[in-house]
């Protein structure tokens, strides 16, 4: 009975906050790409679907770039997935989330790789980034790229094993609901 109120709450959500795949298609600005927007899978909600999103949308989120919405796109379409959730994971790192996120996987970074912390004084000016670039960027790289693999596998495991448990819960209560 609970099940069936989040199944519908959930579904009223992703037709109301989430495009379906002709009006992302009949969309003018994305007119050059039209083509490629084609395939069902890319809106489709199903397990293997879902679940490939959201490991695309959470990895891309620790992708220290300004394009992580493209790229997790990309990613959505060249592995057949969901793209409105994985673009929309993306926004775990948004301006106001992006400073703790990423200074956490430098730390990370930093810590793995054995490194000391480079920066002593810190200038918030694009020249003084340009110069402790390198220093600052391998750690940062590679402790974006393990937060990313680690959330985005917690995502992918998460969304199965809901999906199971909402399968099989399911079943049951038809099941139940048959018998009597």
């Amino acid at each position: 009975m609970v099940w069936r109120k989040v199944e519908n709450l959930l579904n009223k959500l992703f037709k109301k906050y989430f495009p379906d795949a002709k009006s992302i298609s009949e969309n003018p600005a994305l007119k050059p790409i039209r083509h490629l927007l084609q395939n069902n899978h890319l809106f489709h909600l199903n397990r293997k679907s879902t679940a490939r999103a959201v490991f695309i949308g959470l990895f891309c989120s620790f992708i220290p770039l300004p394009s992580q919405m493209i790229i997790a796109a990309m990613l959505c379409w060249a592995f057949r997935c969901n793209v409105p959730i994985g673009v929309s994971l993306v926004w775990i790192s948004n301006p106001i989330t992006m400073g703790p996120i990423f200074y956490f996987a430098y730390k990370l970074g930093t810590w793995i790789l054995g490194t000391d912390i480079q920066p002593e004084g810190t200038e918030f000016s694009f020249g003084w980034l340009w110069d402790n670039l390198v220093g600052i960027g391998y750690p940062l790289l590679v402790g974006s790229f393990i937060c990313g693999w680690v959330s985005g596998i917690t995502g992918f495991a998460s969304v199965h094993f809901a999906w199971r448990i909402y399968v099989l819960r399911s079943w049951r209560s038809r099941r139940s609901s048959e018998n009597s």
